[in-house]
Protein backbone atom coordinates (compact mmCIF):
# COMPACT_ATOMS: atom_id res chain seq x y z
CA UNK A 1 0.00 0.00 0.00
CA UNK A 2 1.43 3.28 -0.89
CA UNK A 3 1.24 6.44 0.76
CA UNK A 4 0.04 9.86 -0.10
CA UNK A 5 3.05 11.24 -0.82
CA UNK A 6 4.38 8.51 -2.82
CA UNK A 7 1.27 8.21 -5.00
CA UNK A 8 1.79 12.13 -5.66
CA UNK A 9 5.15 11.68 -6.63
CA UNK A 10 4.15 8.75 -9.02
CA UNK A 11 1.26 10.30 -10.83
CA UNK A 12 3.76 13.50 -11.20
CA UNK A 13 6.58 11.51 -12.73
CA UNK A 14 4.50 11.08 -15.98
CA UNK A 15 4.57 14.32 -18.80
CA UNK A 16 1.12 13.81 -19.66
CA UNK A 17 -0.24 13.87 -16.23
CA UNK A 18 2.13 17.55 -15.48
CA UNK A 19 0.47 18.52 -18.77
CA UNK A 20 -3.01 17.83 -17.76
CA UNK A 21 -1.92 19.47 -14.39
CA UNK A 22 -0.82 22.18 -15.84
CA UNK A 23 -3.86 22.75 -17.92
CA UNK A 24 -6.23 22.25 -14.69
CA UNK A 25 -4.39 24.78 -13.30
CA UNK A 26 -5.30 27.54 -15.47
CA UNK A 27 -8.94 26.87 -14.84
CA UNK A 28 -11.63 23.47 -14.58
CA UNK A 29 -12.06 21.21 -17.80
CA UNK A 30 -13.85 18.25 -19.06
CA UNK A 31 -12.65 15.30 -20.04
CA UNK A 32 -12.89 16.15 -23.84
CA UNK A 33 -11.06 19.21 -23.28
CA UNK A 34 -8.02 17.51 -21.30
CA UNK A 35 -7.76 15.06 -23.92
CA UNK A 36 -7.60 17.13 -26.69
CA UNK A 37 -4.39 18.05 -27.04
CA UNK A 38 -3.35 14.35 -26.56
CA UNK A 39 -5.40 12.34 -28.92
CA UNK A 40 -3.06 12.77 -31.83
CA UNK A 41 -0.59 10.46 -30.11
CA UNK A 42 -2.78 8.27 -27.43
CA UNK A 43 -6.15 6.79 -27.20
CA UNK A 44 -9.40 8.59 -24.50
CA UNK A 45 -9.03 5.54 -23.02
CA UNK A 46 -4.91 5.93 -22.43
CA UNK A 47 -5.72 9.77 -21.18
CA UNK A 48 -8.78 8.79 -19.24
CA UNK A 49 -6.34 6.29 -17.57
CA UNK A 50 -3.87 9.15 -16.85
CA UNK A 51 -6.82 10.99 -14.98
CA UNK A 52 -7.90 8.33 -12.73
CA UNK A 53 -4.22 8.12 -11.84
CA UNK A 54 -4.43 11.91 -11.15
CA UNK A 55 -7.59 11.14 -9.24
CA UNK A 56 -6.34 8.45 -7.17
CA UNK A 57 -3.69 10.60 -5.98
CA UNK A 58 -5.87 13.09 -5.18
CA UNK A 59 -4.08 15.88 -7.35
CA UNK A 60 -7.84 16.37 -9.57
CA UNK A 61 -11.55 16.13 -8.55
CA UNK A 62 -14.10 15.22 -11.03
CA UNK A 63 -17.67 16.92 -10.64
CA UNK A 64 -20.91 16.44 -12.02
CA UNK A 65 -23.14 18.79 -13.53
CA UNK A 66 -25.87 17.11 -15.55
CA UNK A 67 -23.55 15.86 -18.42
CA UNK A 68 -21.01 17.58 -17.99
CA UNK A 69 -18.08 16.06 -15.44
CA UNK A 70 -15.70 19.16 -14.67
CA UNK A 71 -12.16 17.94 -13.58
CA UNK A 72 -10.61 20.38 -10.92
CA UNK A 73 -6.91 20.13 -9.32
CA UNK A 74 -6.94 19.95 -6.14
CA UNK A 75 -3.56 21.60 -4.60
CA UNK A 76 -2.89 20.07 -1.71
CA UNK A 77 -1.39 16.86 -2.36
CA UNK A 78 1.34 19.37 -3.93
CA UNK A 79 1.43 21.47 -1.08
CA UNK A 80 2.57 18.13 1.02
CA UNK A 81 4.98 17.33 -1.66
CA UNK A 82 6.48 21.05 -1.59
CA UNK A 83 6.73 20.73 2.34
CA UNK A 84 8.17 17.72 2.26
CA UNK A 85 10.94 18.90 -0.60
CA UNK A 86 11.44 22.04 1.48
CA UNK A 87 13.65 20.42 3.95
CA UNK A 88 15.76 18.97 1.66
CA UNK A 89 15.86 21.83 -0.34
CA UNK A 90 17.55 23.95 3.12
CA UNK A 91 19.73 21.20 3.54
CA UNK A 92 21.32 21.48 0.25
CA UNK A 93 21.57 25.31 -0.08
CA UNK A 94 23.45 24.97 3.59
CA UNK A 95 26.12 22.51 1.97
CA UNK A 96 26.45 25.03 -0.76
CA UNK A 97 26.58 28.07 0.71
CA UNK A 98 29.52 25.93 2.60
CA UNK A 99 31.01 25.03 -0.72
CA UNK A 100 30.94 28.27 -1.73
CA UNK A 101 32.49 29.87 0.97
CA UNK A 102 34.97 27.73 1.17
CA UNK A 103 35.76 27.84 -2.63
CA UNK A 104 36.03 31.60 -2.26
CA UNK A 105 38.62 31.79 0.66
CA UNK A 106 40.61 28.88 -2.23
CA UNK A 107 40.45 31.54 -4.63
CA UNK A 108 41.40 34.26 -2.75
CA UNK A 109 44.20 32.35 -1.08
CA UNK A 110 45.50 31.26 -4.62
CA UNK A 111 45.18 34.80 -5.84
CA UNK A 112 47.61 35.80 -2.89
CA UNK A 113 49.81 33.36 -3.45
CA UNK A 114 50.33 34.58 -7.18
CA UNK A 115 50.87 37.66 -6.14
CA UNK A 116 53.98 37.10 -3.51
Amino acid sequence: MQDDLSRTFSALADPTRRAILARLAEGEANVSELAAPFLASMSLPAVTKHLKVLEHAGLISKGRQAQWRPCRLNGEPLRDAVDWMAQYREAWEAQLDRLGAYLKTKTQGDRRGNND
